[in-house]
């Protein structure tokens, strides 16, 4: 939403006072993308340490959990941290879930994709591949937030690759091509083809792995 990179609808969007109708309204009075970029980034770097020294390896994640995420990173920031959004949300002509859908599909989610695959404790990469895939491609079709649905996801991503063992995800090789094809497979996933989402974090941890070894 921020930036014009998305396009929303409904009375309860609202932008910051002097942005020109590009950063969304907070709790902080900023108007400048890049000053809020930096805060944004800051605040995820350390509820990223917190949650990654609190997560243990057996944990099932819950909606709570995914809610309470959000809310520990941008609770200084947006006053609508940590709930389901309240206007409809779309990218690039692609619409995400309805707002007042998103209650009913995160319990879904929960009984579904959180019960099947967390605890991650797959061994294999593909297997530990196709979990990631699948639980971020649906949180991603959900898109339950007003802002940071992407980072949150990477955020759970990140802590379920933890418990599998794995390092800490590197989606740095996520530009260009590599972009283009993740954007594809999320889409894909609509329809419950996970193949091209598992294709993507397969490469996302192998990327990690090599980057551990180096």
């Amino acid at each position: 939403m921020r930036g014009g990179r998305y396009k929303a609808n409904g009375v309860e969007t609202k932008f910051e006072s002097g942005s020109r109708g590009r950063g969304l309204q907070n709790l902080m009075g900023v108007r400048s993308l890049r000053e809020m970029n930096r805060l944004e980034y800051a605040a995820l770097v350390a509820v990223t340490d917190r949650l990654i020294n609190e997560v243990t390896v057996n944990q099932r994640f819950s909606t709570e959990d995914i809610c309470r995420m959000h809310r520990l990173w941008l609770e200084n920031i947006y006053a609508w941290a940590g709930e389901y959004r309240q206007v409809n949300i779309g990218k690039d002509g692609f619409m995400f879930a309805a707002a007042n859908q998103i209650a009913r599909l995160m319990q879904e989610f929960e009984r579904g994709p959180l019960r099947i695959f967390t605890p991650c404790q797959m061994t294999g990469t593909d297997e530990q591949a196709h979990a990631l895939g699948v639980v971020h491609a649906e949180l991603i079709l959900i898109h339950p937030f007003r802002e940071g649905n992407g980072r949150c996801s990477r955020l759970l991503a990140m802590l379920m690759a933890l418990q599998a063992g794995l390092p800490a995800l590197d989606f740095g090789g996520l530009q260009g091509k590599a972009k283009r094809d993740y954007i594809e497979a999320i889409h894909a996933a609509m329809g419950r083809n996970y193949a091209p989402i598992t294709a993507v974090f397969r490469a996302v941890i192998k990327r990690t792995l090599r980057a551990v070894a180096r």
